[in-house]
């Protein structure tokens, strides 16, 4: 009986090491210069509108998409004492393109919470890797929840590489 429990577990293990091997290599690598991988840092451009095509400002943005699937976003378009930094979510949908959703919160200047913004995309990545583009909604609430205005953005960005 004993024997058995040791066969069973050895062929359980050797199966597991063959297995590994193979899973590995099919698990797509993501980042560097990759086509249409979107993990890493991105340099972004920002074009914020009234959602009927009329433009409110640009800004540059900072995004980190990490493994695992969450990010972190770094605005250049609000003070970083008037706005946390989006914390937030992506993942892939298709091909190359990839939905993303963060939130922000932010506070008047005497450092007030006035409420959040949460900002909901996609983008797609090119054949290089090293760029992107794609719309986004842009969701601002009071303190309370309630939905105060939905604008639209553009975002294209470069990656930031070393």
């Amino acid at each position: 009986m004993k024997m058995k429990l040791v066969k069973s577990t050895v062929t359980s293990l050797l199966f597991a090491c063959v297995l590994l091997p193979m899973a590995a290599t099919a698990i797509e690598p993501r980042g560097g210069s990759q086509g249409g991988k979107l993990e890493g840092t991105w340099n972004m451009q920002i074009t914020l509108n009234d959602c009927s095509g009329h433009v409110i400002r640009s800004f540059p943005t900072l995004l980190v998409f990490m493994a695992g699937g969450t990010l972190t976003e770094a605005s250049g378009g609000t003070a970083p004492a008037l706005a946390t930094g989006g914390k937030g979510v992506w993942s892939h949908t298709t091909d190359s393109t990839y939905a993303f959703r963060f939130k922000d919160f932010n506070f008047n200047s005497s450092y007030v919470l006035t409420g959040w913004s949460i900002i909901s995309g996609e983008t797609t990545v090119d054949a290089t890797g090293n760029a992107t583009a794609g719309p986004a909604t842009v969701q601002v609430y009071d303190p309370n929840g309630n939905l105060l205005a939905t604008l639209c953005a553009e975002a294209v960005g470069t990656r930031f590489e070393l």
